[in-house]
């Protein structure tokens, strides 16, 4: 049987009620296409469970033309509370900016991360999606990025979108206050960082070259 990996989406659909958000939809749909070309089974879950929403600006004509295969598994989406770490040999979290209200603080995903990384499975984020690592805890009380080496979308990058006024945290501060070893590149660069089964990505702009690290390391 060969190699699985789950994908875990935000259901987190407004900044305000005027502004809404959700998953970016490359961040998920270039691994999700990587992942599948690479023969491994995919399982897309979310917070809730359902239709997992897109940011409307990562939405358009040529991207749901292109990633309509992405598109359809993000609309029939398993809820996180049926997952199981023994099922999967990976964990995957792409972002958008509705990561960060409902992934670091549910309980079921950081327990069901800790046993994936416990278990020496692999485990990857990126741009918003290492909101999911903030405040996973090993079984030892150790914060799971304590002295790891990794990125996310930085406090620079978060600026420039305008959209940091509306944020619960800053990711990269957060990241920094839980001990991680954060590295930045300049905004927007393809970049991400492995330490041991621990991959991250930055920004949307990694997603290709992420999802290629993920599958060397599964």
């Amino acid at each position: 049987m060969g190699k699985s990996v789950l994908i875990v989406l935000t259901s987190h659909d407004k900044l305000t009620e005027d502004v809404p958000t959700g998953m970016w939809l490359s961040e998920f749909a270039e691994p999700y296409e990587v992942f599948l070309e690479a023969g491994l089974r995919v399982t897309v879950a979310s917070i809730r469970g359902g239709e997992a929403p897109i940011d409307p600006r990562s939405l358009n004509e040529e991207t749901a033309a292109k990633w309509e295969k992405a598109i359809a598994a993000a609309k029939q989406t398993a809820p996180i509370d049926e997952m199981d770490a023994g099922d999967y040999d990976g964990i995957f979290m792409p972002g958008g900016h509705g990561t960060m209200f409902d992934l670091p603080d549910n309980r079921t995903l950081q327990t069901l991360i800790a046993r994936f990384a416990e278990s020496g499975k692999v485990v990857g984020a990126v741009c918003h999606g290492p909101a999911a690592l903030v405040n996973v805890r090993l079984s030892d009380g150790t914060p799971l990025v304590r002295g790891r080496k990794l990125t996310a979308f930085t406090n620079e990058e978060e600026r420039a979108t305008g959209l940091d006024r509306y944020m619960p945290f800053l990711l990269e501060d957060k990241l920094r206050e839980a001990g991680a070893d954060f590295v930045a590149l300049p905004k927007w660069s393809d970049h991400i960082e492995t330490d041991g089964k621990l991959v991250t990505g930055q920004n949307p702009q990694s997603g290709i070259s992420i999802a290629r690290e993920l599958v060397k390391l599964l």
